[in-house]
């Protein structure tokens, strides 16, 4: 396993982070029992989470997946030998099952004792708030356009108040965005600079074959201003396994569960995932291999999470960790990527 640390921090993360999503839904808590044991003994010590998991999300599997995690830890008691992350659910339709309030003061402070108690920990290593309240352009959507109606008030420096008090009290110990631009990263961190208040460490956005619209501006952030991408969807909700190639769609798959999900199922993105494919079929690899190679080694990539809903899945996402692709393959890709960018927002 490769390992690197989380930006201006002495915690040591491995490259890979265990993603956690579908625990509780489309796996089992002894399933995610069984990924956890196999990730740390192939030395993954980076896992992901989040208050809203799995997902899809609704009331009655709320925050089970972190359930899942606190009883692991209370069986097993290796707390310790992990990196833990976990999430503050952003405001909206999608989440009024869990509230309603926003980031105020009051619903970080539910969100992070209940994430504590699920969890059955004392700390948090990386607290992230899970998406913007602000009107802005993520989760596929491309473009910003300015809401006249909106009713967002600018919040960033009580939120880091907020969370500064969190820190201060030993229950979290950094800070992290997801889902969020170059605006929204900047205006925190310059926030943090000038009220000395605490630095968002990482952003965890999707990134891909499919999708490396990360490189647009957020990159560039990242580079300069020492801000981690944690990639989420490396796999492109499983395309990037080259499983539903070919017009299939293999029963309990993602798409076949979930057909709202269809964010990485576009024409373009399957003719693009063709190409890849072909470049891994030339290059003796797998389509999973080139794909999370892909995204491991990019130089502002901290850690790259990587999901699966079977054990067969997590080996061969795993063992992508000592796969490094060479400067004919990347010319390859970044081919392909030219003549079919983006597909997938």
């Amino acid at each position: 396993m490769k390992y690197t640390s989380i930006p201006k921090t002495d915690i040591r993360v491995s490259k890979i982070c265990l993603g956690t999503m579908t625990w509780g839904n489309q796996n089992t808590q002894q399933e995610g029992f069984e990924q956890m044991d196999y990730a740390l003994e192939q030395g993954v010590n980076f896992f992901d989470t989040a208050e809203l998991y799995p997902v899809p999300a609704n009331a009655e599997t709320y925050a089970e997946t972190e359930r899942i995690i606190g009883k692991w830890f209370t069986q097993n008691n290796k707390r310790d030998k992990v990196v833990l992350a976990t999430k503050i659910a952003g405001p909206g339709a999608y989440t009024a099952h869990i509230r309603t309030s926003g980031f105020t003061p009051a619903s970080i402070r539910e969100a992070i004792e209940g994430s504590l108690t699920r969890l059955k920990t004392d700390y948090i290593d990386l607290y992230q708030l899970h998406w913007p309240e602000r009107t802005t352009n993520f989760f596929g959507k491309r473009d910003y356009a300015p809401d006249n109606e909106e009713q967002w008030e600018d919040n960033f420096q009580g939120i880091l108040e907020t969370l500064d008090g969190f820190i201060k009290e030993g229950k979290i110990r950094h800070i992290g965005l997801s889902n969020e631009t170059p605006w929204g990263a900047m205006k925190c961190l310059a926030l943090a600079a000038y009220k000395n208040l605490p630095r968002m460490k990482t952003i965890q956005n999707p990134y891909s074959l499919l999708n490396r619209t990360f490189e647009g501006g957020n990159a560039e952030v990242s580079h300069r201003e020492e801000l981690g991408l944690l990639a989420y969807s490396p796999m492109a909700f499983g395309v990037l396994s080259g499983k539903y190639r070919n017009g299939n769609l293999p029963k309990n798959s993602r798409l076949e569960l979930f057909p709202r999900m269809a964010r990485y199922n576009s024409q373009e993105s399957l003719a693009a995932t063709e190409a890849y494919a072909k470049i891994a079929e030339k290059n003796n690899l797998s389509l999973a291999q080139l794909s999370l190679a892909f995204v491991t080694d990019r130089p502002f990539v901290t850690s790259n999470i990587i999901g699966a809903t079977t054990m067969t899945q997590l080996q061969e996402n795993i063992a992508s960790a000592s796969v490094t692709l060479t400067t004919e393959i990347l010319s390859e890709i970044d081919g392909v990527h030219k003549s079919i960018p983006n597909p997938a927002p």
